[in-house]
């Protein structure tokens, strides 16, 4: 008897070293994952506006500059590490990890592919817009924290944001969860196996497309970090090596804003030919391109006309995307 429960013991706690060991592997292929593609998307986000703008882009270091990235990081992680004298430390020093954190784990969370995932929740999706919505409120406290009161006026500018543009980025995904008859993520892709969200529901796609841009703080929605008026806001106090981590959060941050944004109107991994992780990295990758060229396209707003915009245009707009689909094809 004794041998029994000795032996079903060993059993479970084989599964669950097992479980463990593969949910670490997979962090740890997410993470290279990210770093490639944040990398990526850095060096690429120069070249492409320099060649919008008619300016040269890195091109020394490497072939075609592609290791200026590479030197720029240990230029920024060998400088000296400083914290502002009337911050509050522990929060100052908290703030940007945490976000960088729950971005990571969001992107942990999301399935690549029908058999690349950690887990695929039955309310998968809202579950990451909920958690998504605290990345403003951890900027306003890492604001107030540092003592300075232009990284204090970011902060209130950033809850000015999350108001504006969290009400119509989540009308637009209920209706997008409407229309698929579910709030999985699997259940979304699965949706689209026909027709793409963004062909069935193009207001909600441009939408949802700006509101995304002002919720990862890119412009012209870069408000809280507007250089012409609050030097840099919130990051005003941030030194190099500080700054690394603040750059490597942007970038996560986008890439996670792009799988959102193929996952829910792009058909996700669904593709011909090429494996399925291929297709979301693509699709991902494209938008990503779109928010850098309209980073270099585009004149950052003022504050009464980000508000404006995101009250009287995006929400009638959501609105009026989520009554044409009740209409046409939810119903």
């Amino acid at each position: 008897m004794g041998f029994g429960y000795s032996f079903a013991g060993a059993m479970l706690l084989n599964g669950v070293v097992g479980e463990v060991f593969d949910t670490v592997a997979y962090a740890m292929m997410v993470l290279a994952l990210v770093i490639a593609y944040d990398y990526l998307l850095s060096w690429v986000e120069r070249k492409v506006v320099a060649r919008i703008q008619g300016r040269y882009g890195p091109e020394q270091v490497g072939k075609y500059g592609i290791l200026q990235n590479l030197a720029d990081f240990i230029k920024l992680i060998s400088k000296e590490h400083s914290l502002p004298k009337n911050a509050d430390k522990a929060l100052f020093l908290l703030g940007i990890p945490i976000m960088l954190a729950i971005a990571l784990f969001l992107i942990f969370i999301l399935p690549f592919s029908p058999s690349l995932s950690s887990s695929d929740m039955s309310m998968g999706m809202l579950f990451v817009f909920v958690v998504l919505s605290f990345m403003p409120l951890i900027v306003f406290v890492n604001g107030f924290a540092s003592g300075n009161k232009f990284a204090a006026i970011s902060a209130q500018r950033s809850v000015v944001m999350l108001v504006s543009y969290e009400l119509p980025l989540l009308v637009v995904l209920a209706t997008v969860c409407a229309a698929a008859g579910s709030y999985s993520i699997s259940g979304i892709v699965n949706a689209q196996a026909n027709s793409w969200f963004m062909m069935l529901m193009p207001i909600g796609f441009a939408v949802f497309f700006v509101a995304m841009l002002s919720e990862l703080g890119r412009s012209p929605f870069d408000m809280s970090e507007s250089d012409s008026e609050l030097i840099a806001g919130w990051l005003t106090d941030v030194s190099a090596p500080y700054y690394t981590l603040v750059l490597f959060l942007d970038y996560t941050r986008t890439f996670l804003g792009s799988l959102l944004i193929a996952i829910l109107f792009l058909g996700g991994w669904q593709g011909q030919f090429l494996p399925p992780i291929v297709w979301l990295l693509l699709k991902s990758f494209a938008v990503s391109v779109l928010m850098i060229m309209v980073r270099a396209t585009s004149v950052r707003m003022r504050m009464e006309g980000l508000i404006r915009f995101g009250w009287l245009w995006l929400l009638p707009l959501s609105l009026l995307n989520l009554i044409i689909s009740y209409l046409l094809f939810i119903r």
